[in-house]
């Protein structure tokens, strides 16, 4: 063995342990117009935080916030998924610093297995695949949203998905082409020193007139600006209109990213804000005793359910292979880590959230396509002549 085919295998089995860590019980035999959320965990460090959003330095795989003592979890384990043997090209939207470690554990467990990952943002890499048109050598989109899915099946730049995968997934979160692999859900952080949970309005709508406190938001957000496409969608432009206008009038705080505004809330410097749902958990990892909590809406914008997900190019020299990593993205092990370390909603019924959380079940989810909020263009002009700065 070479000097360097030993740092490789050294490196490759530092990797491997520090992932079985973080699984916990898991156990190593079961082991173009703008995209809404595309900043959130694209090229430009986003989900929110990690590492650049001053998160208190939490890192993928690190123990916490509920995250010990939980069972094995429920699913099929990769050991009884076929094994993945081939060259396999990934274009991820989600970025390394979240994902990295899972996509690495995928290759290790097989000898004849060569992965190949792209990190991006997830608009510029469908803009990739369609500007590589035919010679694109992508075989799977790994994507932080639903719309850029959803963008990239449109341009006729998929495969369906392999049926006996897609039935892993409830009909909600996959279409043909594509299949989501993880969700976040819009919420209402609140300041719990400030006020009770029957005291947060479960209507978003009813902001600010019906909230006595101070409002925070990062309207510059990818996740932001879905959620008043949302609510384009849903209320309306002339709506949507008023009700900018009035949380701008009402003083509302912005901030860089909705992590910054969860943390504004744990240091009482806001007492409420919208976010994304894992925004909430990340606080409280760095901090159990943090003054925050979850609170949700009910059937409207601020209650959406977004998905990152993943499809099969159409270009993919091995569609099979290319079904199959997808599949592991749903297995047991891969689930719980996107529960434990990014916080996420799982998707497959058998592995729970983290945190002190309703069941998507439980969740009062408005029904709108979710690739609809894809193009934000709209949604960008509408929020400046409200006086929002974006």
């Amino acid at each position: 063995m070479t000097n360097h085919e030993s740092n490789e295998r050294n490196g490759r089995d530092v990797r491997r342990r520090r992932f079985l860590a973080a699984a916990g019980g898991v156990g190593v035999v079961g082991l173009a117009g703008c995209m809404g959320d595309d900043s959130e965990d694209g090229g430009d460090g986003g989900d929110g935080g990690d590492g650049g959003a001053g998160d208190g330095g939490s890192s993928v795989g690190q123990i916490g916030s509920g995250r010990e003592g939980r069972d094995a979890p429920g699913g099929t384990s990769m050991a009884e998924m076929p094994d993945l043997e081939g060259e396999l090209t990934v274009y991820s939207g989600r970025g390394e610093f979240l994902v990295g470690e899972l996509v690495g554990y995928i290759e290790d467990q097989y000898d004849d297995f060569d992965l190949t990952v792209r990190y991006g943002g997830a608009t510029d890499l469908v803009n990739q695949i369609a500007n590589e048109g035919d010679g694109s050598p992508a075989d799977v989109f790994y994507s932080v949203n639903a719309g850029a899915l959803g963008a990239l099946a449109d341009a006729g730049r998929t495969q369906a998905i392999p049926e006996d995968v897609a039935e892993l997934v409830r009909e909600e979160f996959r279409t043909e082409q594509w299949i989501g692999t993880s969700g976040r859900a819009r919420t209402v952080p609140y300041n719990t020193e400030a006020f009770s949970a029957d005291e947060v309005p479960d209507d978003v709508m009813s902001y600010p007139e019906e909230f006595d406190g101070d409002l925070g938001w990062a309207p510059s957000y990818g996740s932001c600006q879905a959620f008043v496409t949302a609510m384009r969608l849903i209320e309306g432009e002339e709506a949507t209109r008023e009700w900018l206008e009035a949380v701008v009038e009402s003083g509302i705080t912005p901030y860089n990213d909705e992590f910054a505004a969860c943390q504004g809330i744990a240091d009482g410097e806001i007492d409420a804000a919208f976010t994304n749902h894992y925004y909430i958990q990340r606080v409280l990892d760095g901090n159990p005793d943090a003054s925050i909590a979850t609170a949700f809406t009910s059937g409207d914008a601020g209650a959406v359910f977004n998905v990152a997900g993943a499809a099969v190019v159409d270009t993919s020299s091995d569609s099979t292979l290319a079904g199959n990593f997808v599949r592991h993205l749903l297995s047991a092990e891969a689930q719980d880590y996107f529960a434990r370390s990014t916080f996420e909603y799982p998707l497959i019924p058998d592995v729970e959230p983290v945190g002190d959380l309703p069941t998507i079940d439980e969740l009062d989810v408005p029904d709108i396509d979710l690739t609809g909020l894809s193009d934000l263009e709209a949604t960008i002009d509408l929020m400046r002549e409200a006086g929002v700065e974006v």
